[in-house]
């Protein structure tokens, strides 16, 4: 059911929603008296008292802590998105639309973790916490951590997370990635919303500022604002209703934008797409004339995948043929480089999805599996900027995506 207000929970109730982890370490999963809000082991706060805000984890990246939360709840409800930015004059224009009651700006884009496609948020965190769920929003060490450099994630990406034994997690599949330590595990703008930062990590990634907005529509059903919403940003923006995001995972009335930051931004780009039936989607068909094309590469024969991909899969395979190893690839079990699609029973991106990833051997690979693919070879894809999903924390062997760009001599 979907929160439209809220009274604000007295001590109680916060006693049973907060819980706390380590500074420089994830808890252990089975630590948590909440299901949904995992934060550090000091005190959780009360309507009559706060903790004072921690040390930042990361100074370098820290901002203003936000201070208790002083704003009422709001519902969010609709998610305005355009990768290029949207301007002050667009968004005082969608505070004016009738049944709006509340707008966040924040910035929005898409990293991709062990081949899939997770959405980050930079966010202010004063401001931002009251789209929550009551859970979070109420909790004020979750924002806290936030804003002292550290990342905030949805509960259910706990153990899919690769983090390490500092519960640290890198945000992209380069070994160059920026590091963030994981803070908390708390609900976000549920189906919308994978995981946040503050606003310095949003320009240290390099994510377009400002590229999104939140709306509030109160007691009025989203779908009165969304067309209004639209006229003021173009037909081609992403305008989206959450309450449908929340059950479909998506709204496919909407237009849906990947917008990717990271090593492989521009292999690439920025492009819209169409959801089609059976977890497949159709990008744009000029981004797929510019970045898909079909060549021909040693042991494979002809394959069609992103360009940016296409010399560096050539060397791959080139020195794995020099090294006698062509035998260890199986041509007849090659099972595809572009695939435009989600990951299976999901509506989360596949990195196949952008023609940069590959899946050899596919029977003896399976995934959750160590597989058979020879480690000779495997080294080689890794020298020319891939990386194996038979590494990562829930294995899939059969796959090798770039990471890295590298110029063959």
């Amino acid at each position: 059911m979907r929160l439209r207000c809220a009274r604000a929970a007295g001590p109680a109730a916060l006693l049973a929603l907060a819980m706390l982890l380590g500074a420089c370490a994830a808890a252990p999963a089975d630590s948590e008296s909440s299901p949904e809000v995992s934060v550090s082991a000091s005190a959780p706060p009360t309507e009559a008292t706060s903790p004072p805000a921690p040390t930042p984890a990361d100074p370098e990246h820290a901002v203003e802590p936000p201070g208790p939360l002083r704003q009422s709840l709001a519902s969010a409800d609709v998610l305005v998105f355009d990768p290029r930015g949207l301007s002050t004059e667009q968004v005082a224009a969608i505070r004016q639309v009738e049944g709006v009651t509340a707008v966040e700006r924040l910035s929005l884009a898409q990293v991709t973790i062990e081949g899939r496609v997770l959405t980050v948020a930079a966010v202010d965190p004063a401001t931002y916490r009251r789209f929550t769920l009551a859970a979070s929003a109420q909790s004020q060490v979750v924002w806290d951590r936030v804003a002292g450099g550290e990342l905030a994630v949805l509960p259910g990406l706990r153990r899919k997370l690769p983090t390490d034994e500092r519960g640290f997690v890198r945000l992209g599949s380069g070994a160059d990635a920026p590091q963030v330590h994981v803070g908390a595990y708390a609900p976000q703008v549920k189906g919308a919303i994978d995981a946040v930062v503050n606003d310095a990590w949003g320009k240290a990634l390099g994510i377009t500022p400002g590229n999104a907005v939140l709306v509030s529509t109160g007691i009025t059903a989203p779908d009165r604002v969304t067309k209004p919403v639209q006229r003021i940003v173009g037909k081609d923006i992403s305008v989206q209703r959450l309450d449908v995001v929340e059950r479909l995972g998506l709204d496919p009335q909407a237009t849906q934008t990947a917008y990717v930051i990271g090593t492989i931004a521009d292999a690439v780009g920025t492009f819209n797409y169409t959801v089609l039936g059976g977890g497949r989607i159709a990008p744009d068909p000029a981004w797929v004339a510019s970045h898909i094309v079909t060549a021909a590469v040693p042991i494979l024969g002809s394959v069609t995948c992103n360009v940016a991909i296409i010399p560096q899969l050539r060397a791959a395979l080139e020195e794995i043929v020099q090294r006698g190893l062509a035998d260890a690839i199986h041509v007849g079990e090659y099972a595809g480089c572009y695939y435009p699609r989600f990951i299976a029973g999901t509506t989360t991106l596949s990195n196949h999805s952008f023609g940069l990833a590959l899946d050899l051997n596919v029977p003896g690979n399976l995934r959750g599996t160590v597989g058979e693919m020879d480690r000779t070879v495997v080294s080689i894809f890794e020298k020319w900027g891939f990386a194996w999903g038979g590494r990562w924390r829930y294995t899939d062997p059969m796959h090798f995506e770039l990471s890295r760009l590298v110029q063959p001599g």
